[in-house]
């Protein structure tokens, strides 16, 4: 485990391509459960505008195999600060990336963004169908209500 990011130095990645996802064994393969990541600060910016937008990120996953290392998890999330996309692309590419890096069970990403233009938007996305036998609360972040 060497190779990991995990108690060394490591910069900020400039973008989400150039950051690195680490992966450790599942040391319980033997039962099904749901890992939660709440990233309630995640930054990016408006492709059109550079303006920055905001969102608290909900993951749940089953895993498999392999467990997703929460300080690259981090550094992943944070390469996006300077990454121009729209909502939709930063909730789906991340998703899609720790799929392609874990190949979980099963995996659901909620973008719960704030408005920009007046619109809040919210993104989901999900593997498939949760295994039956796994619970996973819901993702407890309520819809935008504005000063209402």
């Amino acid at each position: 485990m060497s190779d990991l990011q995990l108690g060394r130095q490591t910069p900020l990645p400039a973008s989400p391509e150039e950051a690195e996802l680490d992966r450790v064994p599942n040391p319980h393969t033997d039962v099904d459960y749901v890992v939660r990541f709440a990233a309630p600060e995640f930054t990016s910016l408006c492709p059109v505008t550079g303006q920055p937008d905001f969102a608290h990120l909900v993951i749940d996953y089953a895993p498999g195999a392999w467990l997703v290392e929460s300080k690259s998890l981090k550094l992943y999330l944070g390469s996006f600060r300077n990454h121009g996309a729209f909502h939709e692309d930063c909730t789906v590419a991340i998703g899609k990336r720790l799929v392609a890096a874990l190949a979980p069970k099963w995996l659901r990403i909620g973008g719960y963004w704030y408005p920009r233009g007046g619109i809040p938007i919210d993104v989901f996305f999900e593997t498939g169908e949760r295994p039956a036998s796994l619970w996973a609360p819901d993702q407890g972040v309520p819809p935008y209500r504005g000063r209402g």
